[in-house]
């Protein structure tokens, strides 16, 4: 039950926290490039973190 507690707040604010920001990129003028350009080195380094072992 304390569990419930403490992660239920933790779940609600995140949810929130989650809708605010997809309300914010819908109205903003965002460089998709960019952005996956970001996203596209992260899922790189993760995936050659995997295979290699190292790092």
């Amino acid at each position: 039950m304390i569990r419930l507690v403490i992660i239920l707040p933790i779940v609600v604010v995140a949810w929130l926290l989650l809708v605010k920001l997809i309300r914010d990129v819908k109205n903003a003028n965002v460089d998709w490039t960019g952005v996956t350009t970001i996203v596209g080195f992260i899922a790189l380094a993760f995936w050659l973190r995997h295979v290699t072992g190292m790092g």
